[in-house]
């Protein structure tokens, strides 16, 4: 979809506001300003055109390509793909034509293995960090794939929560959003209490890691399970959503609106990009429906009672939130999932933005958003068949 006058005039509008004590005030000269970017309410439909580099995983392939159960893939700088393999804790280095160029990690105890782990990432430079939820510790491999070192997670043996987590590509740093996918919860009677769902910067430098806050996201009211760990978030409610481009900039999603908050590194939120898209308010018929659902879901043997008790005590949001998932691509786009026709729907339109608040146009329903986005407009996607055998697909986007 090109981009020029045409989009340019398609009814953009900026103003400024400043947000505070919950409300808005909107003044041109205020002191942190945050630029507002109203996008255009008209979709533009872009049609798919990718170019299918090379695929891996294979029941019948070379061992390390015989998937297990792989939980998420990452690019570096050069363009390499690494593979997450779950069940025996390996994680596959993969060159541009497919091939194996080193796999690290394994399951044990012992230097530049891992006892536990459910999520790793890879700086741009190729260096490699394992949240290893056995250890407590953030665990260190340099760009040639040898352990380097553990960074603890928490002083001491203090319980902790681990949550979803980036390179911070300005550092030796790692970047996470409270509220975004939980990867290890320890319960403590003195665990702080959030009344914000922050972003944190992760530093590594040290012999344990120091957490800084660098922006604020919103906490809805009656989502105690982010400190307790006994509740869950609200049904259809808004999801924290993060991405983080290469210079460092930060996308984040923390509504049920359609509001994408945009943080340079060094400031808060300097600018929201909008559609004029409204949430849809939740009905007593889509929360029966749901909790029908949940009712025919399959239930381990003597857990009866602890089910019917969940679904009774359901707190649902007062709105179905529109985003759904947020990527950012490695040359400055932000790619947003918006919902399908269900409340549980999650494969609605994929819009493509600029972090500057260009709107390039929009994938329909039933499009795919990328599990891993890589330089030169390389995207992978984790796919799997009905027999559950896994397979790694890289293309690269084209048209765009």
């Amino acid at each position: 979809m090109p981009v020029g006058k045409k989009l340019a005039r398609s009814g953009r509008s900026r103003t400024f506001a400043m947000a505070a004590a919950g409300s808005v005030l909107f003044t041109s000269g205020a002191l942190n300003a945050q630029e507002i970017i109203d996008l255009p309410g008209e979709d533009r439909w872009i049609e798919p055109r990718f170019e299918e580099i090379y695929r891996i995983g294979s029941p019948s392939g070379e061992g390390w390509e015989q998937f297990g159960n792989v939980r998420k893939v990452a690019f570096d700088g050069a363009g390499h793909l690494y593979v997450f393999d779950w069940q025996p804790l390996h994680i596959h280095v993969v060159d541009g034509s497919g091939g194996l160029r080193r796999t690290l990690g394994g399951q044990g105890d012992g230097p530049g293995e891992i006892r536990r782990a459910s999520s790793f990432t890879v700086m741009p430079d190729g260096r490699v960090v394992v949240g290893d939820t056995g250890y407590l510790a953030y665990q260190i491999f340099d760009a040639n794939g040898d352990y380097v070192r553990r960074v603890r997670m928490t002083p001491g043996d203090r319980p902790t929560t681990l949550w979803e987590f980036t390179p911070d590509p300005a550092g030796n740093a790692l970047l996470s959003a409270v509220g975004s996918q939980m990867l290890l919860f320890q319960y403590s009677d003195d665990l702080p209490t959030h009344t914000t769902r922050p972003i944190e910067r992760i530093d590594l430098a040290g012999d344990v890691a120091v957490k800084d806050t660098v922006a604020v996201g919103w906490l809805p009211l009656g989502v105690e399970w982010l400190t307790s760990g006994l509740r869950e978030p609200n049904v259809f409610g808004p999801r924290m959503l993060m991405g983080v481009l290469q210079d460092g900039t930060i996308a984040f999603s923390d509504s049920s609106a359609y509001a994408i908050k945009v943080v340079p590194p060094g400031a808060g939120v300097q600018r929201i990009l909008r559609r004029p898209l409204q949430p849809v308010r939740v009905t007593n018929r889509m929360k029966e429906a749901e909790k029908d659902r949940q009712r025919q879901e399959p239930v381990p043997p003597g857990q009866e009672r602890l089910m019917r008790e969940h679904i009774d005590g359901l707190v649902f949001s007062e709105a179905v939130s529109i985003v759904r998932e947020l990527g950012v691509s490695w040359d400055g786009q932000i790619w947003v999932q918006r919902r399908g026709e269900g409340p549980l729907d999650d494969d609605g339109p994929i819009d493509v933005l600029t972090v500057d608040g260009r709107y390039l146009g929009s994938y329909r329903a039933g499009a795919t958003m990328p599990d891993a986005f890589g330089p030169d407009r390389l995207v992978a996607y984790i796919e799997e068949d009905e027999l559950g055998v896994q397979t790694v697909v890289v293309k690269r986007v084209l048209g765009l």
